[in-house]
């Protein structure tokens, strides 16, 4: 390996500066020199000034910028073999010979063929003397690594592109936001969405707001009909009491027969068949800028320390990969293989075979559209057949966290749809111990997708002696054939100790389930828990806003999270905000730990340093508290930098809850009331607790609950996080 080159190439989205900073340090980091090449394939073409070297420095305050800060550009001469023997000639004057592209399948497939071309075209630049044989000898090969950028999600090989998260936030934002003024004048809206060929930004949004009505170029429906169904489904919305109809339709929309669903089509036809007063936004390219999400800055640090790290262990002889994710797990796949699979996708839209299409997207996006097909309907439609109509409660327990009112929503509505009984638990185990619990019908949790807090109300409260008894008469008395608990440590700990007392009270021997919502993400047998999302993304807001202020006075700060003894929140945030130090109790900190940061510090601001980040989890520590810390950075740093604490403190706890847990929390609701039922309906009913292990959902016994958590800490024995601590480390250290 001599140099790394990297770009970013095609349509912008929100996380390549997060990929282009950890490329470029983790490069710096390992000794590797590495250039920007601006521009994409233009600035490849041009050279000279558009290929330049990057310093530490070079990419310091971009994490949280929307867009890409080294620029994309189209580049019709980078088609021709002209215009790659010169970038060939231009890569080989800098002595560059690995490329990291960050892109959609037509970027990563130019760069493929001007891989394949290399050996020719350095051979034709020695034969015309441009080059000689002996520079020639040093670039034998070009390596090419590949990061999936695109709004769309419409890259095969990577559970999610760059930028698919942030632009869901913002078409949530303001489907959200026309949703209040739709209600408000009893209107319909008709929103359009980016996605040509790929329904992902399409269905997920529909899915995340309770919208009434969604086309995508994966599921077409037949021409002509799906005018009547739709009027149909939304009359019996309005009839049900809704005072809003919202559609969403991505832009690639078709009907079977191929013909294009244009958004001024669907609003005629509203006008004219149901009468609606009716309305078009079509949101654009809002949904490619701002800011990006936390998840997005994650991922493109993860992708772009990744992209280098496989750069240099590559052999001549290996195929480019694509650096992708799966679940929380960074991964690689043959980088051709990739790019054929997603345009086999396209074609198979382009030939009308949308059931293979909708296979090659992969089993959770028919699960998916199925839950969604459930979910906006008016009212439930409970089979002809079913072996027994069970009565199944839902409640809250623990802190608040956003996505528990979506979770019961879509528990409630997939229950009832199934023909069975709801019953809504009010004020946690308390609650159900003094008999608050009410039969929710379907639109009682009509609107409930977006709203942050609990309406069932929550509280931390775990029973014990009497309550038992209370709890146990509440269950006889109303039915109870199954319990949803959705929480965080109050709950579990609370469901665990019914399962333990099934003997003492027969009426606790029925399926009790878990659904991990708490801002921590500290339960175990899920790496992510509802809410967490939230307030991560509430904190870098935060965050982000705190450095504009440091960085214009010559400031550290000291930031306070949440998450009791799990540094999830801290350190994830840290990640994604560009913190140079992150406090946690995982990590035992030392009073050394301490004077090595402030000697840092000190050294930085001397340098010229403008703004310090520190991140400390509430508990990092019980003696060097927040203002100790504080305190100690302001005595330290004299007159060169002036030092303020910030608790964030409840704001992490409030808001409407993100895409991430809207979509999360519908999907686990789902899976915990189907798994409840199974067992209700067997001789043995088992309990358990659900979650994300590498990508998937899956659920593991209540018995197993203190084999697997850290009670005392309340916190999982394990925690898949912690593995990320080097990649922090690199991303935070000061310019070499």
């Amino acid at each position: 390996m001599n140099r790394i080159g990297i770009f970013t190439s095609g349509g912008d989205s929100s996380g390549m500066n997060a990929a282009l900073r950890a490329a470029v340090r983790t490069a710096l980091d390992l000794g590797v020199e590495i250039y920007a090449i601006y521009e994409g394939y233009r600035g490849l073409v041009e050279g000279g000034e558009k290929i330049m070297e990057m310093t530490w420095d070079s990419v310091g305050g971009i994490l949280q910028r929307g867009g890409t800060v080294i620029g994309t550009a189209r580049c019709k001469r980078f088609r021709t073999r002209e215009g790659r023997l010169q970038a060939a000639r231009n890569l080989i004057e800098k002595g560059i010979n690995a490329l990291i592209v960050i892109g959609g399948d037509g970027s990563l497939t130019g760069a493929d063929l001007f891989r394949k071309e290399w050996p020719d075209l350095v051979r034709e630049l020695v034969e015309t003397g441009k080059i000689t044989p002996e520079t020639a000898a040093i670039y034998p090969n070009l390596h090419i690594v590949g990061l999936p950028g695109s709004i769309d999600n419409d890259m095969y090989g990577s559970d999610m592109t760059l930028g698919a998260d942030t632009a869901l936030h913002r078409i949530i934002e303001a489907i959200d936001a026309i949703g209040s003024t739709a209600a408000s004048h009893q209107r319909s809206f008709v929103v359009e969405v980016m996605g040509r060929k790929c329904g992902y930004l399409a269905i997920m949004s529909a899915l995340a707001t309770g919208a009434d009505w969604v086309f995508v170029p994966e599921n077409p429906p037949a021409p002509e009909e799906w005018k009547t169904e739709m009027c149909q489904a939304l009359r019996a919305g309005r009839e049900a009491g809704r005072r809003d109809s919202i559609v969403v339709m991505a832009e690639g929309a078709r009907d079977s027969a191929g013909n294009p669903i244009t958004s001024q089509e669907v609003k005629e036809i509203l006008e004219k068949r149901l009468g609606e007063d009716t309305r078009i936004t079509i949101l654009g390219h809002v949904q490619r800028g701002g800011s990006p999400s936390a998840f997005d800055r994650t991922l493109g640090t993860l992708l772009g320390h990744a992209a280098v790290e496989h750069l240099l262990e590559i052999e001549p002889e290996d195929d480019p990969q694509l650096i992708g994710i799966r679940g929380n797990r960074v991964v690689s796949s043959p980088l051709m293989d990739c790019v054929a699979q997603t345009h086999a996708i396209a074609k198979l839209a382009e030939e009308h075979e949308y059931a293979k299409m909708r296979e090659m997207r992969g089993g959770s996006f028919t699960s998916v559209y199925k839950t969604l097909h459930v979910l906006l309907q008016a009212e439930p439609n409970p089979p002809a057949k079913m072996e027994r109509k069970l009565r199944l409660a839902v409640m809250h327990s623990g802190g608040p966290a956003p996505g528990m009112n979506t979770a019961v929503r879509a528990a409630v509505r997939w229950g009832r749809n199934l023909g069975h009984a709801m019953l809504g638990v009010y004020n946690g185990f308390p609650g159900l111990a003094d008999n608050e619990v009410k039969e929710l019908s379907w639109m009682d949790v009509n609107g409930w997708s977006n709203r942050g807090g609990a309406e069932l109300g929550t509280n931390r409260d775990v029973p014990s002696n009497g309550d038992f008894y209370a709890i146990a008469r509440a269950l006889e008395q109303h039915k109870v054939d199954g319990l949803l608990v959705i929480g965080g440590e109050a709950g579990y700990d609370g469901a665990y100790e019914m399962f333990r007392r099934r003997r003492e009270f027969p009426n606790f021997n029925i399926p009790i389930v878990c659904l991990p919502a708490t801002i921590d993400n500290d339960r175990p047998g899920s790496e992510l828990s509802i809410g967490s999302d939230t307030a991560l993304n509430s904190i870098i807001s935060a965050v982000d806003k705190i450095k504009e202020s440091a960085v214009a006075s010559r400031r550290c700060f000291v930031v306070e999270t949440m998450g009791e003894h799990c540094g999830y929140l801290a350190f994830m945030s840290g990640l994604a905000t560009g913190a140079e130090r992150v406090y946690l109790h995982e990590d035992q900190l030392t009073l050394k730990d301490l004077q090595v940061d402030v000697d840092q510090l000190v050294i930085g601001f001397k340098r010229g340093k403008r703004l310090g980040l520190i991140i400390r989890n509430e508990k990092a520590h019980s003696v060097y508290t927040t203002d100790f810390m504080a305190r100690l950075f302001e005595a330290e740093g004299g007159d060169l930098f002036d030092v303020r604490q910030s608790i964030l403190g409840h704001l992490q706890q409030g808001g409407s809850p993100s895409p991430f847990d809207r979509i999360q929390a519908t999907r686990l609701a789902v899976h915990c009331v189907d798994y409840i039922i199974e067992q209700a309906l067997s001789p043995e009913p088992c309990s358990a607790f659900v979650g994300f292990q590498g990508g998937k959902i899956s659920f593991t016994g209540l018995e197993d609950y203190p084999r697997v958590a850290d009670q005392t800490l309340g916190r999982p024995k394990t925690q898949w996080w912690l593995d990320l601590r080097d990649i922090a480390r690199v991303m935070a250290k000061t310019a070499p």
